[in-house]
């Protein structure tokens, strides 16, 4: 069988001229320049233009009839353009190949949806329908080889420190890990299913267990969760990590370079250098109003609720009270502020408040409620100048501060204060073990397998509201990357941990009965975390939706409109599987 091509189409140079050729690709489009035909064939790597002189007829009368985005297969000589005619944008500019032979090896019948270059524009719907046609475009082309080689760049930096790649199972058994299951339905056991796994959290904390000192995998994720432009429907994957005999800052110490290393590699911005910043939950809710800061932002929020305690503005007192102080912001136009005040009622505040700092005192709204002795003391706590404002937020504490933290972003990006051209990183750690649920009901804060700080003791000692945990996120450009914990590896500590969230001793060996059983054979102290490929990608890519770096994801109504799933299925499988469909009125 004859071969399709001998060069890809970004291979021929200057150097290859007078060479007999094969190429392959997709016509990209033909032109016609006075009785001569040029070809723009493309395949995955680059472009090269094939030329049919007008000596060919026969070739010319079929090339005028080529279809663009169908594929053909041509063979011809390669020539030197004239240095006039170089194309220096190309990485093939310098030649041309003259066609002796043309052959169609994959006719276009259909109309295209779409053009395949450009296809910004186009309504997402209808990329995702012809997701086919969508990669063949540069962006997303490039986006899936960048991915690749991600993939490829953490796989060898985790084995060149000791690490094994070792795949866990996908069909798991079903457990309270804070999203909902996709369920698998078993043919053998009428009743029961699988679970997807949501990580491979209960396998990777066993291999620890059995004696494996360093696991990781590329793992694939499944979380029935709300999408976001940040959070892909329905699967991901993750760079999953476990360490045997290790802290927490073991973990940094592994992850930080190969963090460093895959951003310098893959991006011309700036950096941060290990060692990333340390920053508490509670700093981080405080200072940031987020436990995923973007530490582009230089606006940072502050608490004035004890200087408000000494004025009579009843409105911010006995509340906590939050503060930015925003310099060189007095010259906006009123509407700016009206506008900020909309969007702070918009996401669920009582009102966004606002004074500017001119002459050494406050001006605006409220500034007639406030002394001048106090305005004084909050320009300084503040550390305002002249020109500065302050917004203000007053309300319950974690409130005041979450919503503070959405002002925070919006004024960065209202104002073009993000830092361009820079990637900035952070661990949070410390997080709450437990947090305030429905109807006062105690759920776990983030991760259950996570030790508590303090260990037992602190957990039939403390309110559970104040423990914390060994647990902590990496978050880079205010974006979660990854989360991890050093692990409970305690039976009568994890029974507990379970008990204080609700959940009986029965439903924690029915639900883990492997790792609750390999905790009382002896078990190595171990930690891990589990940085999401996709978001990664996605940073690296310059991509605001995380569907641009995935190669056939599903739409945010759950719908690969691809392949056409979820679909219908023949009822034989349904009764196989021993399940009935109660069709909905």
């Amino acid at each position: 069988m004859e071969k399709y091509r001998t060069h890809k189409c970004n291979e021929l140079k200057k150097e290859h001229e007078g060479k007999e050729v094969t190429l392959s690709g997709f016509v990209n489009g033909v032109r016609d320049h006075g009785g001569i035909l040029f070809i723009d064939l493309r395949d995955m790597y680059g472009m090269t233009q094939v030329v049919i002189p007008d000596t060919e007829k026969e070739m010319q009368d079929m090339v005028s009839h080529l279809k663009k985005e169908s594929v053909i297969k041509v063979k011809g000589l390669v020539e030197a353009r004239p240095d006039d005619m170089i194309n220096s944008n190309l990485e093939t500019g310098e030649i041309e190949v003259v066609a002796s032979s043309i052959e169609v090896i994959g006719e276009r019948y259909s109309q295209l949806p779409f053009e395949v270059t450009g296809t910004d524009s186009i309504n997402e719907d209808l990329r995702l329908k012809y997701r086919f046609l969508d990669l063949r475009g540069e962006k997303l082309k490039n986006n899936i080889i960048k991915r690749t080689q991600i993939i490829s760049f953490l796989r060898r930096e985790m084995e060149e420190r000791g690490f094994m790649e070792i795949h866990t199972p996908i069909l798991a058994n079903s457990s309270p890990e804070g999203a909902r299951d996709f369920l698998v339905p078993s043919r053998y056991h009428a009743g029961k299913f699988y679970a997807l796994p949501q990580a491979p959290q209960q396998f990777k904390q066993l291999l620890m267990a059995s004696g494996f000192d360093r696991y990781y995998q590329v793992a694939p994720c499944f979380r029935d969760e709300d999408t976001r432009s940040d959070r892909l429907p329905g699967e991901f994957y993750q760079l999953d990590m476990e360490m045997a005999f290790a802290t927490e800052e073991d973990v940094f110490e592994v992850m930080e370079p190969i963090i460093y290393g895959l951003f310098t590699k893959f991006s011309d911005a700036e950096v941060d250098k290990p060692p990333f910043r340390r920053i508490s939950y509670l700093d981080a809710m405080s200072k940031y109003g987020s436990d995923k800061p973007d530490l582009r932002n230089p606006l940072i929020i502050e608490d004035v609720s004890d200087i408000f305690m000494k004025t009579e503005f009843n409105a911010f007192k006995n509340t906590t009270v939050k503060v930015i102080s925003v310099p060189d912001c007095a010259s906006q136009p009123r509407n700016f502020f009206d506008r900020m005040i909309d969007f702070a009622t918009d996401n669920g505040a009582k009102g966004l408040a606002w004074l500017k700092v001119e002459n050494g005192i406050l001006n605006g709204p409220i500034a007639k409620f406030i002394d001048e002795p106090i305005q004084k003391e909050l320009i300084e706590a503040t550390s305002s100048k002249d020109s500065a404002v302050l917004f203000f937020i007053s309300d319950e504490r974690k409130k005041a501060e979450k919503l503070m933290g959405i002002v925070r972003i919006e004024l960065g990006k209202k104002l073009d204060l993000i830092e361009k051209n820079a990637f900035r990183f952070c661990w949070v750690n410390d997080f709450p073990m437990y947090e305030e649920g429905d109807k006062g009901k105690i759920d776990f804060g983030h991760n259950p397998f996570s030790a508590p700080q303090g260990g037992y003791e602190a957990l039939v000692s403390k309110d559970p509201l104040d423990i914390l945990a060994y647990q902590y996120d990496l978050v880079g450009n205010g974006l979660e990357l990854s989360s991890g914990a050093f692990r409970n590896k305690d039976p009568k500590t994890m029974k507990k941990a379970f008990e204080i969230a609700g959940y009986s001793e029965e439903v924690v060996e029915s639900k883990f009965p492997a790792l609750y059983k390999a905790f009382h054979y002896g078990c190595p102290p171990h930690a891990g975390n589990a940085p999401g490929i996709d978001r990664l990608v996605m940073l690296l890519c310059e991509e605001e939706n995380i569907r641009n770096v995935c190669p056939f994801p599903m739409n945010g109504n759950y719908e690969n409109t691809l392949i056409g799933s979820p679909s219908v299925v023949d009822k034989q499988l349904l009764d196989d599987v021993h399940i009935s469909v109660i069709e909905e009125e």
